[in-house]
């Protein structure tokens, strides 16, 4: 079973806002810059599970970027749940992936990781999104989907 939106008619990204969900606010703010920078619109960076519900439930997302541990009592793997009951893919980027979680996200990315392997492995998701060859995941990043 495939988990995610319909792959898109075209040939190019599919992901372009992203939700980042991150408890700490120097990673939080890395990875809100220099997504913007990279060309993503990164539609909010939050803490907690319940701001990360609530800009899923209002705004459109591509993906969601999170971390496990978050600042509230629930956490990453509860915001992914939410997620992909609403068809939002999901990437882990954490210090200890749960694979428990696989069904629910489509991969995670082991902290510390570079810029460039964040980007990297969002263009994995989305080549996945898209049913496409998959580029090179980058080094310390576990796929957890692929297409069907």
């Amino acid at each position: 079973m495939f988990f995610g939106k319909e792959p898109s008619a075209r040939k190019g990204p599919v992901i372009r806002r992203i939700l980042v969900v991150e408890d700490e606010p120097l990673v939080a703010f890395d990875n809100e810059h220099f997504l913007a920078q990279a060309g993503y619109a990164v539609v909010g960076t939050v803490d907690s599970y319940e701001a990360a519900v609530a800009l899923i439930e209002a705004e459109e997302i591509d993906l969601v970027i999170a971390d496990v541990k978050l600042s509230s009592e629930r956490d990453g793997v509860e915001v992914a749940a939410f997620g992909s009951q609403r068809a939002i893919p999901v990437l882990f980027v954490t210090g200890a992936c749960p694979i428990e979680a696989q069904d629910i996200a489509y991969g995670c990315l082991a902290k510390p990781y570079s810029q460039k392997d964040l980007l990297s492995a969002i263009k994995v998701i989305d080549a996945v999104i898209r049913k496409v060859r998959l580029p090179r995941a980058p080094a310390g990043m576990s796929l957890f989907r692929v297409a069907e």
